[in-house]
This record gives C-alpha cells, structure tokens and sequence, in this order.
C-alpha cells in the first residue's frame, strides 16, 4: 500500500509547532478534528508512535483490529487506525512518504542484546524513551499501558519466509505524514534512538510536529 498525498494545510495557520530532538520521547494531547503532522526533517528517522484515548487510557491504538480491518500491513493515505476498542482514533489524511511499518516494534534494552549483542543492553531505547515520558507526565500509566507501536517513516519488509528485515528508510528530508484525530487522542512517541540497524541511516535526527485545530 502506497498512496502518496500532499496536504491543503498551511503551517502558518496552525495552533502548534514543536521540534523534536534526535532520540527524544514526546507526550502530547490531540482534540478530536485536530490534525497532526509528522515531519521527517533530514529523512530516514524512525518515529515510534502509541494512540491512547486521551479520556480512557486503556483504550489504545490496535495493529490488529487496524491491519485486519483495512487488509494490509503498512499505513498510508487513507488508513484509518483503530483501538482495541473497534473504534476509530485517527486518519491518515495526507502522506509524502507513502509507507509505514506496523510491525517492526519498539527498541528496548532486551531486543538491542538479543539483536546486536549483549553490550548493547543499556543503550538508550524507544521503550525506555516511552516509560520516561509517562514517568515525568505523572499521569498513572507506566509498563504495562505499552502497546505494539507504529513506525512512522520505517521500512521493514516482510521476506519471503514470513520474517522480518530492517532496511534504509523510504522517506526523505521534509518527507511527512498527516492524521485526523477521530477522538480525543494521547500521543506517546520516541524519536527513535536506535543506531544499531538502517532504520535512522545509524544518525538519529530531529523530527517536527505540527498541530492544526479542526476545519470548518
């Protein structure tokens, strides 16, 4: 699935701008009809991403019931994202990289050791990128409120045998992509640290999110 589509909205017009470090993590509420876009600022970052309704946490972004629904493995123009609810939390309403990994994961210390090798265990990871942001919002949610992720901007192909492989991004600098919260969403990302496979050209860069209020 690829389906490429640049957005109407102009940046000058929206309610938040913020820059991401390379390797940081971001907690941040979305209102229903907002938008939010992702920007890949240098191409080739990995953006991990959990949707949480921001009024009921226990409800969260699904790749099951979102893959099944839409019957296909990546995301793009046109995916909607739904919780382990059924419900709908957000649209993809534009996208200029076309194609986005559902099943890559999240970094952690265990999978860095048993990925790459055991002096690798304490490098700084998407989830403790995630358990950092949740600690310092002090909103009482922590380890076992983690779900599998979305990889913005990611490449991990499916082979043949039904494995998975990790290659060079697909995206590029000022590459991004767009949604519509269809609830009031929680949005947990790490700008992913990794620098152990292809999946940020082994250079973490910063990313951007902006933030539109709903359309008339």
């Amino acid at each position: 699935m690829q389906t490429l589509c640049e957005s109407q909205l102009d940046p000058s017009t929206a309610i938040g701008d913020f820059h991401q470090p390379a390797g940081e993590p971001w907690l941040h509420t979305v209102k229903r009809g907002q938008t939010l876009r992702i920007i890949d600022l240098e191409g080739n970052q990995a953006v991990d991403t959990i949707f949480y309704n921001a009024d009921d946490t226990a409800e969260s972004y699904s790749v099951t019931d979102t893959l099944q629904r839409q019957g296909g493995i990546y995301l793009s123009t046109g995916s909607v994202l739904y919780s382990n609810r059924g419900r709908p939390m957000l649209t993809i309403t534009a996208d200029t990289c076309g194609r986005h990994d559902t099943l890559g994961g999240a970094c952690a210390a265990e999978s860095n050791t048993v990925r790459y090798a055991i002096q690798k265990k304490f490098m700084h990871s998407c989830r403790d990128n995630y358990l950092l942001a949740l600690a310092h919002a002090d909103i009482g949610m922590g380890k076992r409120d983690l779900v599998p992720n979305i990889n913005f901007f990611m490449n991990v192909p499916v082979t043949e045998a039904g494995g998975l492989s990790f290659e060079d991004g697909l995206s590029g600098p000022g590459k991004y992509v767009e949604m519509r919260a269809e609830m009031d969403v929680l949005v947990l990302i790490s700008n992913c640290p990794q620098l152990n496979n292809p999946c940020n050209a082994y250079n973490p860069t910063p990313v951007r999110f902006v933030i539109w209020d709903a359309q008339a």
